[in-house]
């Protein structure tokens, strides 16, 4: 690489579907519209489960690289030795198996949210990485925007004084408009289906979450670094997936409280108004941080001070477009974190290291074992099979 030249990162994506198709067109986004400059990308292969030409498909919609190869195989991905990190984009309930085939591969892994559906799983990830000493990373993507950043940094700087409490919520009313009894998914839906860990907790609610941990625990000194005590209030929805579920988290060391909400029965913005109230309230002795809905995906903060006379500084952080292509989501700043720690030789993120993602894990699992919800073991076993159908796609 010629000195001064953007370092080039090379993705495998395993899987098409939307989150896949979201990344990979922010992958193929002009880093420079983002003021990046160190790093870029390349989509070099991409992989469907079932079909090679769902793969090729993919390439075509998304406009991406003719001279990707495209796979009808996860195994065949990972064996690609042009592929030097895997972008894991399948449904939580098969990250387990999936991102254990990349790592057991020697890939460098971008793994999804949430992790997995159980911390041994995470633990057993983090275990593997550590042996084939690759990079691994949960894609928490709102953890590495410019704004979370900001936020972060306000934080620690005494900007509200002490911070006691943050209050954290991802909600859609998705009630059925023809059945109270129902939501708009049909149940065989990844976000109701429990062989899926379906529920909104690991899908919403890990945003919520990750708003209590980059906020209470992660800025925590190592020193008196804890793991929350966690108390749970779960309803379950008729599929056996929770719909409706609040978690306090209690770090007693620290005197700090988070609560994190979710639901799929009412919306952090019932009208869908972004700013209609704040989707989080982080609390300090000399005043508030707020951050508007969606809490994926926030385009602006404020401050209120408790001696600043009512005044609110708005601060807006839009998210930039490539002009050519007309896009820009969010998701390419974990792509940026991945290639730069790839180039540097790191093995984990310092915005979100591996104890952190296996302490959410276990967060998540005490909330929902509290809330006496339970998946299939083909998905929550912590053995790894490299021919599980979920590997396979013969479900």
């Amino acid at each position: 690489m010629a000195s001064g030249s953007p370092y080039t990162i090379k993705w495998g994506i395993m899987a098409t579907g939307g989150i896949a198709e979201t990344f990979c067109k922010d992958l193929l986004t002009d880093p420079t519209s983002r003021d990046v400059h160190d790093v870029r990308h390349e989509i070099v292969a991409v992989s469907s489960s079932t079909s090679a030409d769902r793969a090729a498909a993919f390439i075509k919609k998304i406009d991406g690289p003719s001279s990707a190869k495209t796979y009808g195989s996860y195994g065949e991905l990972v064996a690609d030795s042009n592929v030097s990190i895997i972008y894991v984009a399948t449904p939580h309930s098969h990250h387990f198996q999936n991102a254990m085939l990349a790592l057991e591969a020697g890939k460098n892994v971008l793994c999804e949210k949430a992790l997995t559906v159980t911390a041994s799983q995470a633990k057993k990830l983090v275990e593997k990485a550590k042996e084939k000493n690759v990079f691994f990373m949960e894609a928490v993507w709102t953890r590495y925007f410019p704004l979370s950043i900001k936020v972060r940094e306000l934080i620690a700087s005494g900007e509200i004084g002490t911070v006691y409490r943050t209050m954290a919520d991802l909600s859609f009313n998705e009630n059925s408009d023809k059945d109270d009894d129902k939501v708009t998914f049909p149940d065989s839906n990844r976000m109701v289906n429990k062989d899926l860990a379906g529920g909104a907790l690991l899908d919403l609610g890990i945003y919520a979450l990750t708003w209590v941990f980059q906020t209470l625990y992660h800025l925590q000194p190592a020193s008196s670094k804890e793991s929350p005590k966690v108390l749970a209030a779960i309803n379950k929805y008729h599929t056996g997936v929770d719909e409706n579920t609040s978690i306090i988290c209690q770090f007693p060391r620290n005197k700090t409280i988070g609560v994190a909400t979710t639901s799929i029965r009412v919306g952090t913005c019932p009208n869908g108004t972004t700013t209609a109230a704040p989707a989080i309230r982080i609390q300090g002795s000399k005043g508030e941080i707020q951050v508007p809905h969606p809490a994926f995906r926030p385009v602006s903060y404020s401050v209120i001070k408790k001696d600043g006379d009512g005044k609110v500084e708005v601060v807006d952080c839009p998210i930039p477009k490539d002009e050519k292509r007309n896009w820009g989501h969010g998701m390419f700043w974990e792509a940026d974190e991945c290639a730069r720690c790839v180039r540097d030789g790191k093995k984990q993120s310092e915005t979100l290291p591996w104890e952190e993602s296996m302490v959410i894990m276990q967060t998540m699992e005490e909330a929902l074992k509290q809330g006496g919800v339970e998946y299939p073991e083909l998905i929550t076993t912590d053995v790894y099979d490299a021919k599980s159908p979920l590997n396979t796609g013969n479900q």
